[in-house]
């Protein structure tokens, strides 16, 4: 599911929302529609300066409020709309919504356990990651292939939607996707199209990317 290649240069911005309350609690969101902190506003408010010197084509977006909110400092830098898209939501997770981390290892233990170990696990009743990955990576690649060669589509979303969908872009298998470390408030990933497909080129990274010189670029 790696889309058609045609070595068109583009490039694609996968930028977490900022913080909410819920997350300094360490609390599990899921598709629960919690909004910004203050700082998290802030934080949203710096990177899109930031990520304005990408000069992207397109924002496409979840359609929860954090994330609205966080695609909203892009959007009036940038002139740019938003584009809002269900599909971008974060992992549903049935019962482990609204509990802390510490409560879902006391309550799930078992079903946490596998989690971590790459297990395919409908946690707290909810979805597969590869079922999260089944309905953002389309989203993801329909609008990607909207863009001008050499063009910057920004996707705003959430951690575990993001990770699922890196992880489909790049043809990798659902177990290893846990391999791909979390991304921090108002960090992103960036993915470039090269001869042979998607390409990790940063991850979780707070400042703009810099050219890779050297033997591997």
């Amino acid at each position: 599911m790696n889309g058609t290649m045609s070595g068109r240069g583009r490039r694609i911005v996968l930028w977490r929302h900022g913080q909410t309350a819920w997350n300094i609690e360490r609390r599990f969101q899921g598709s629960l529609d919690i909004e910004l902190t203050d700082t998290g506003v802030a934080q949203a408010h710096r990177a899109a300066r930031l990520l304005a010197g990408l000069r992207p084509d397109a924002i496409i977006a979840s359609d929860l409020k954090r994330v609205m909110a966080t695609a909203a400092e892009l959007a009036t830098v940038t002139g740019l709309t938003v584009d809002h898209y269900a599909g971008l939501r974060e992992t549903y997770a049935g019962d482990w919504q609204g509990l802390t981390h510490e409560e879902i290892i006391e309550r799930f233990g078992e079903q946490y356990a596998a989690w971590k170990r790459g297990e395919p696990v409908r946690r707290g009743g909810g979805e597969l990651e590869s079922e999260v990955a089944d309905r953002a990576a389309p989203v993801v690649l329909e609008a990607t292939e909207k863009l001008p060669d050499g063009g910057t589509l920004v996707v705003v979303s959430h951690g575990g939607t993001i990770r699922t969908t890196i992880g489909r872009l790049l043809g990798l298998e659902p177990h290893t996707w846990e391999a791909l470390g979390g991304l921090s408030n108002c960090c992103w990933s960036v993915l470039g199209e090269g001869a042979r497909g998607w390409r990790l080129l940063e991850h979780n990274a707070g400042s703009l990317p810099e050219p890779v010189l050297g033997d591997d670029d």
